[in-house]
């Protein structure tokens, strides 16, 4: 059973977070919520989620760390070095990251996007993403690294995730009158 590590940090956005994970519960694929700071955490439309686990730096055993976007919660994550550790060690190991909404900013701080094609919102490239080459792709995979949009994006993003941890999409796109768009 593949297993993947949701970080959740205050003002997280939750479609973003949820959505993904239920599509990927859906699929039997073993998925954590995190709290980086506490349990109980608060998204950015003030909605609150207990979460299955409380941050404890023992993140061996997942194949995949997926990031919701959102503020600040985006900025809760770019601003804890433990995440940052965490994400460098996982691309160091050659694992998947997958990163959605402002999120892929996370990868950045930590180095993970040099040379990389990434995408994210839209805007929160200006500035940014310097040594990436920045398209506007709903969903972009580069190696280990997964980025997307927002919002609108999630099925597609969700799918792509299960097709990266080697698990057919289309039963569950046919289960939830998905129609792949281009």
């Amino acid at each position: 059973m593949k297993r993947v590590a949701c970080y959740l940090a205050p003002g997280f956005e939750e479609s973003e977070a949820l959505m993904t994970v239920d599509i990927l519960r859906r699929a039997d694929v073993y998925v954590d919520l995190i709290g980086v700071f506490d349990k109980h955490v608060v998204g950015s439309h003030d909605i609150e989620v207990v979460t299955d686990k409380l941050w404890d730096n023992q993140l061996a055993n997942y194949d995949m760390i997926f990031l919701p976007g959102g503020q600040p919660g985006t900025n809760n994550l770019l601003n804890n070095e433990r995440v940052i550790e965490i994400l460098q060690r996982y691309n160091k190991e050659d694992r998947l990251i997958a990163a959605i909404c402002a999120a892929p900013l996370v990868l950045d701080r930590a180095g993970l996007l040099n040379g990389k094609r990434v995408t994210s919102f839209p805007g929160v490239e200006d500035g940014n993403f310097l040594k990436s080459e920045y398209v506007e792709d709903k969903v972009v995979v580069d190696g280990n690294i997964i980025t997307s949009r927002g919002v609108a994006t999630i099925p597609e993003f969700a799918f792509t995730l299960l097709e990266v941890l080697d698990i057919d999409p289309q039963p569950y796109q046919e289960a939830m009158l998905f129609k792949k768009t281009t």
